[in-house]
């Protein structure tokens, strides 16, 4: 056995054991080969020398940023060639390249700023041209970056040095004025945020403003409820309603007679009840409403259904019944047969659909309300009561907190409209109303003259019908079929009409803007005789400011039983 064993030691064995021993010097070899292609390669991937300082660093290609994985194994195959010098070369261009980032950011946001720092920005541009000068230079570049022989020590100090002082400079212009350009940053950041955060105010100013117009314009479900449940009423009841012969007090001049066009029932009433509420002798004053052909009845039935208290009169009639307003007669009735009148307010419905906002936004230019006889049968007062002398002309958007009478004595100099005056600086004057680039305006008219309001005025019908103004309207009506002269409203045409014919009262008759300005003080309106809620903010309406709404609603008649079924959220 020990034989066996000595001869399979030594030099003659078995072929299996050779084969074995063949098997693995041939895994050996290949191990090797393997070994040495990878050094080979590596040898390639990283033997490349550093990138040269440009002079503008945020442009630089992929391969002058390293990344830190790559810096890493750059320094760990220099330590494997055993020159720590490349290594440090390496640290240092890698320092000296991030602050020139660092100062080009500086100087970029400068820019960007607009600061004037004029002085500061040339300093940054500087210490960025002479940190890339620095690795230009023939000597650094020759021996330290173009050479494949061993770095030169001494070079190499003379270079980290120069650096160092110039990193040192770079720092300290940095930290001194690091909060001044981080608070512009600030500034800056501010700035854009609120320029956005005004842009949507402006837009939801805009949407307000849109979406308050629609509801002014609409007629709201509880009036169109009362006006259905009054007429349901009419209907069932016809002999309860019939019409009544008209009194002799509707056409008796020694009473106080009010003047009430409008087609809204609940408005109406308020105003009507307001009246008589505050004044003395209630038995002495003559209300004469009236409303267009669909609103007859309901008006008349409430009127029926809730008598007006203290002995008041009230007249109903429809504008209908006046024949004598016909457009044969009327320019605006005339005007609404016009081809181009139409095409103004009635046609263009396929531009409407897409410019109805901007038409409701702007002047209102398509709102037929406009030309509704019901406003513009103030013009006509002389005509529908031909046997009175002076007449108290009312909105229905008004509230009466003091008893009127005093109005009907009140000296009007021998002018026709005794009215309020508006104007406040350079607001409300009759250049604000009126086109003064038409010549005929500007040659008869004064922009500065200050302009008056409708909703409370006191007209003298005898000076009326001796001055003509009728006629006079009629003429400036006419003119304005193409709205040469002015827009629209019966505002402009009212301001010529009664132009040097207007006498001025004293400002607590009529207090306006309860409808649209929320900064009138309690104090004035509770010395004001009458309130007018002009504006679309109306008191009927869900968009009316709270703190003037009681003032309206105290007067509505809540204990009726349409108002109640109605639900006017009173």
């Amino acid at each position: 056995m020990a034989v066996v064993a000595r001869a399979g030691r030594g030099g003659g064995g078995s072929p299996f054991s050779s084969a074995l021993r063949s098997f693995f010097s041939y895994r050996i070899f290949v191990s090797a080969m393997f070994t040495l292609l990878f050094f080979a390669t590596a040898s390639v991937l990283f033997s490349s020398h550093p990138a040269h300082l440009s002079d503008d660093t945020s442009m630089r290609s992929d391969e002058e940023i390293e990344t830190t994985g790559r810096a890493y194994m750059h320094r760990t195959f220099l330590a494997l060639k055993s020159d720590p010098l490349k290594t440090r070369l390496e640290l240092i261009h890698k320092q000296a390249s991030d602050h020139i980032m660092l100062v080009n950011a500086y100087a970029s946001y400068a820019r960007k700023l607009k600061l004037e720092i004029s002085k500061q920005l040339k300093m940054f541009d500087d210490m960025a041209q002479n940190f890339s000068d620095l690795g230009l230079k023939p000597t650094y570049r020759t021996a330290l970056f173009e050479s494949d022989e061993a770095v030169d020590e001494e070079i190499l100090r003379q270079f980290e040095k120069e650096v160092k002082d110039k990193i040192k400079v770079a720092r300290l212009m940095i930290a001194e004025n690091k909060e001044s350009y981080d608070n512009q940053l600030k500034i800056q950041k501010l700035k854009d945020t609120i320029f956005a955060v005004n842009e949507l105010l402006v837009k939801a100013k805009k949407n307000g403003a849109f979406a308050s117009l629609i509801a002014a314009r609409s007629t709201p479900k509880s009036l169109h409820c009362l006006a259905m449940r009054l007429m349901g009423e009419r209907i069932a009841n016809p002999e309860k309603y019939r019409d009544e012969k008209p009194k002799p007090e509707f056409e008796d001049p020694l009473l106080y007679h009010y003047a009430i066009f409008s087609d809204n029932v609940i408005a109406v009433s308020v105003v009507v009840n307001s009246a008589v509420k505050n004044a003395e002798e209630p038995w002495k004053h003559v209300f004469h409403i009236v409303t267009d052909k669909m609103n007859l009845a309901a008006m008349k039935v409430w009127f029926k259904m809730r008598p007006v208290k203290g002995g008041a009169h009230v007249e109903v009639k429809a504008v209908e019944e006046f024949t004598f307003l016909n457009s044969s007669y009327v320019p605006v009735l005339r005007q609404l047969e016009s081809a181009n009148l139409q095409k103004v307010y009635l046609d263009n419905k396929a531009d409407n659909e897409t410019q109805d906002e901007k038409n409701m936004k702007s002047s209102g230019n398509t709102d037929t309300k406009h030309l509704s006889m019901l406003n513009h049968l103030k013009f006509y007062l002389p005509e529908m009561y031909p046997k009175l002398h002076r007449i108290l002309f009312l909105d229905d958007d008004v509230v009466v907190q003091k008893d009127l009478t005093a109005l009907w004595k009140v000296d009007l100099d021998n002018k026709v409209n005794g009215a309020v005056e508006t104007c406040f600086g350079s607001f409300h004057r009759y250049a604000h109303y009126l086109k003064f680039s038409h010549p005929l305006i500007k040659d008869r008219f004064n922009p500065k003259a200050c302009a008056w309001a409708f909703g409370m005025n006191i007209f003298d019908l005898d000076a009326w019908r001796r001055e003509r103004l009728t006629d006079q309207y009629h003429y400036w009506q006419d003119l304005n079929e193409d709205q040469s002269l002015w827009k629209v409203g019966t505002l402009p045409p009212g301001l010529m009409t009664f132009y040097s014919t207007t006498k001025s009262l004293d400002k607590s008759w009529h207090v306006l803007g309860l409808g649209y300005n929320p900064s009138i003080s309690m104090d004035e309106i509770k010395k004001a005789a009458v309130i007018h809620y002009n504006g679309n903010m109306k008191p009927w309406l869900d968009i009316a400011m709270n703190q003037f709404k009681e003032l309206w609603t105290k007067y509505v008649d809540s204990e009726m039983e349409f108002v109640q079924m109605c639900n006017f959220g009173l």
